[in-house]
């Protein structure tokens, strides 16, 4: 993403070098614009060793291709309220938010990097089903996962999770 124009003042940005990164710099506000990642909140749910992924819509990125629920964290929302928002959203499931399970940063998309948070979670309520921005949703044992996933940082998430699980090494919360 390369800005043209500051957000503030409306007057074109320069390029300038700053820590030896390429930087955009308005000359009128004096301000430095930084390009940072978003933050995006996934929930791992298991239930009888299988894992609840949703199949992503038609229409919307990564389309027909499956994920561990997840979205973005919008401005000043607690992430964790965003993984509860974000499952329900997906899933129809009410979660309580366990610990942290894994945290990677998300390169597979250059234009739209993120950092993603992945949650524990445990089903308090709802009704399985898929939402607004998911065609299907279902949990697959973690030995067969299906082979069009979204986010490559997922398969590392369920890589960690076999072991996890392998090793009887599962989170008591």
């Amino acid at each position: 993403m390369n800005y043209r124009f500051c957000p503030f003042c409306g007057y074109s940005l320069k390029t300038i070098m700053e820590d030896k990164k390429k930087r955009w710099h308005c000359s009128v506000c004096d301000k430095t614009h930084y390009l940072n990642p978003t933050v995006g909140v996934a929930v791992i749910l298991l239930s009888q060793g299988k894992l609840l992924l949703v199949k992503r819509s038609k229409g919307i990125s990564y389309e027909n291709q499956w994920c561990i629920p997840c979205g973005h964290v919008e401005w000043g929302e607690d992430v964790r309220e965003a993984g509860k928002r974000e499952f329900m959203e997906e899933t129809g499931l009410e979660v309580e938010i366990g610990p942290v399970f894994d945290v990677h940063s998300n390169f597979h998309n250059p234009k739209q990097l993120t950092v993603g948070i992945w949650f524990w979670g445990i089903s308090t309520g709802g009704k399985l089903m898929a939402g607004s921005d998911a065609q299907s949703v279902r949990f697959f044992p973690l030995d067969a996962i299906p082979e069009k996933m979204a986010f490559p940082t997922d398969l590392f998430v369920i890589d960690r999770l076999r072991w996890c699980v392998s090793s009887d090494n599962l989170p008591n919360f």
